[in-house]
C-alpha cells in the first residue's frame, strides 16, 4: 500500500514536472517578445535578443503610438470584424452542419463529399482575387474580411460529427409537439452545442483577429485597415526611411530607429485582447474538442 502511493506520487510529480515544463516553453516565447519590446534597438543590434532587457527602452511603444487615432480605428475595425464574423460564421456553418448530420436527409452523403472535397481543391489565388474584386466588389470593404472565412469546411464536419451525436428522439419528439426545423435548431440544437460552439467559435475568433492576408490582398483604404495588417505598414514605413536616409547620406544613427522592438510592441499590442478572451472559453474548450472525435 505505502509503495503504491510513493509510485503514485512519483507520477504525480512526473506528470507536474512536464506539464510545468511545457507551460514554461509556451510563455517564453511571449516573454521574450515583451522583453524585445522593451530593449533600445541599439542594445538589440549589438546584443541581440534577450529574455530581460539589457538596455530597456520605451522608444518602441512611443513610436507606435505616435498616432493614438490610427491604433486606435484599427483596434475598432479588428474588433468589429472579429465580433461579426465570428457570430456569422458560427450561425453559417452550423446551418449547413444541422442537415448534414441527419440521417434522413436525402443529400446528406453528397453535400458531405463537396464540404470535404473543398478541403482538398480550390480554385487558386488569382481566380479568387477576381472574383472578390470584380465580380463581387467586396475591395475595400469591411465585408471582404468577413465573407472568405464565413465557412470553414473542417468546422462544417466537426460540427456534423457532433451534432449526429445528439439522440434524433429529441428532434422527432419537437416534430410530433409542431416545432419545425428552424425551431428545433434554435431551442434543442444550439442549446445542447454549446461546448462545440463555444471551441469552434475560439477558433474562428483568433482566426478573424489575427488575419492579416485577406487586409494585404483587399484593402488599400486607410481607414479600413485592421490591427494585425499594422506592423507590416510601420515596418514599411520604417523602411522606407531607413533607405532614404542612407540614399541621402543623412548622419543619423540608424540603429536608434525601432525596428525589430517596434515590431514586438505591435505584436503586444495586437495579442494582448485575446489573452483576456481566452479564459471565458477555457471551460467549454477541453469539452468541445472532444466532442466530435467519437464517430466518424
Amino acid at each position: 500500500m505505502i509503495v503504491s502511493r510513493r509510485s503514485a506520487r512519483a507520477s504525480g510529480a512526473l506528470i507536474h514536472t512536464v506539464l510545468a515544463a511545457f507551460a514554461a516553453l509556451c510563455i517564453i516565447p511571449l516573454w521574450a517578445v515583451i522583453s524585445i519590446s522593451l530593449t533600445a534597438e541599439s542594445s538589440i543590434s549589438v546584443d541581440g535578443y534577450s529574455l530581460f532587457p539589457k538596455a530597456p527602452s520605451m522608444l518602441a511603444y512611443r513610436y507606435v503610438l505616435k498616432n493614438p487615432e490610427l491604433i486606435a480605428r484599427s483596434y475598432f475595425i479588428s474588433i468589429i470584424v472579429t465580433a461579426s464574423g465570428t457570430l456569422l460564421s458560427l450561425l453559417v456553418i452550423s446551418l449547413v452542419a444541422f442537415p448534414l448530420s441527419r440521417p434522413d436527409y436525402r443529400y446528406r452523403r453528397p453535400l458531405t463529399f463537396y464540404v470535404f472535397f473543398t478541403m482538398l481543391f480550390n480554385g487558386g489565388l488569382v481566380p479568387w482575387y477576381i472574383l472578390v474584386s470584380r465580380y463581387l466588389d467586396l475591395k475595400n470593404t469591411l465585408a471582404v474580411l468577413i465573407v472568405p472565412y464565413l465557412l470553414v469546411p473542417w468546422f462544417v464536419l466537426l460540427l456534423r460529427t457532433f451534432f449526429s451525436q445528439l439522440p434524433m428522439s429529441l428532434f422527432e419528439s419537437a416534430k410530433i409537439d409542431g416545432a419545425g426545423e428552424f425551431r428545433s435548431y434554435f431551442t434543442i440544437l444550439l442549446p445542447l452545442s454549446k461546448p462545440a460552439l463555444a471551441t469552434i467559435g475560439l477558433f474562428i475568433c483568433l482566426q478573424y483577429w489575427n488575419d492579416w492576408w485577406l487586409p494585404l490582398l483587399y484593402i488599400e483604404d486607410e481607414a479600413l485597415v485592421p490591427l494585425q495588417y499594422m506592423p507590416a505598414r510601420m515596418m514599411a514605413n520604417i523602411t522606407y526611411l531607413t533607405t532614404q536616409m542612407t540614399n541621402t547620406f543623412i548622419s543619423v544613427n540608424l540603429s536608434d530607429l525601432p525596428n525589430e522592438s517596434a515590431r514586438m510592441a505591435m505584436c503586444v499590442l495586437a495579442a494582448g485582447p485575446m489573452l483576456f478572451v481566452f479564459p471565458f472559453f477555457q471551460k467549454y474548450f477541453v469539452r468541445g474538442l472532444t466532442a466530435g472525435s467519437l464517430k466518424g
